[in-house]
């Protein structure tokens, strides 16, 4: 009896193996979703934690201090918000390591050009370390030829920008007074779309919710 179980367990064993070897497999997973943005850590870029608050209003205007902090390029100039009073400036702040930011560069490259004529700046603030990631974000802002501006956000500039969502990319869309006209959060299939219509009331005037 023992030998004629033994023998059945082993024919179910050589079956199953025949089996996965002819071919038939379990069907596949199906693949992740690509995320519409990238958490920033205190270890990516040193920024704190994001304030335990469950309000999150939006900002109506820039602080003064923001405006005017003294901000770097990646050239190690130096330059401030007020420097583009008058204008419509486009605020991204994003990190060369975030997926989500590195699809949205070549949009927000396209739109730079389109919109240079009209008054509209285009400005990106990374979240990274200028000590230690100087060399990835100047090969990224190389590789993917853009022509817009790009500096270093400091840790009090990004803080106040964010207001608690401790995500990027985050884009603003500022007029030359300070007023925020409109702010988007994560990347998707309509950022650009809805990034256009923002800088369109901008230029406008319409403060109509879109």
């Amino acid at each position: 009896m023992r030998k004629l179980l033994l023998l059945f367990v082993v024919a179910n064993i050589f079956a199953h193996v025949a089996g996965a070897q002819s071919g038939r497999k379990l069907p596949p997973a199906p693949p992740p979703s690509p995320p519409s943005s990238a958490t920033i850590t205190r270890e990516q870029d040193d920024l704190p934690a994001p304030a335990r608050s469950t309000s999150r209003a939006e900002l109506d205007f820039l602080p003064e201090n923001v405006l005017s902090r003294e901000l770097q390029t990646l050239r190690r100039e130096s330059f401030r918000l007020t420097d583009y009073k008058g204008k419509i400036v486009v605020l991204n702040i994003w990190a060369s390591w975030c997926g989500p930011c590195r699809r949205e560069t070549p949009e927000m490259e396209e739109m730079s050009h389109k919109y240079a004529p009209r008054g509209v700046e285009f400005i990106g603030l990374t979240a990274e370390n200028p000590a230690t990631d100087a060399q990835r974000v100047q090969a990224f802002v190389r590789d993917s030829k853009v022509s817009y501006r790009i500096g270093w956000v400091d840790r009090a500039t990004a803080v106040a920008l964010m207001n608690g969502r401790n995500v990027i990319p985050q884009t603003f869309v500022i007029k030359g007074n300070g007023e925020i006209v409109g702010h988007l959060v994560g990347y998707g299939p309509s950022s650009a779309a809805r990034l256009r219509a923002l800088i369109d009331r901008a230029l406008t005037g319409d403060n109509a919710e879109q």
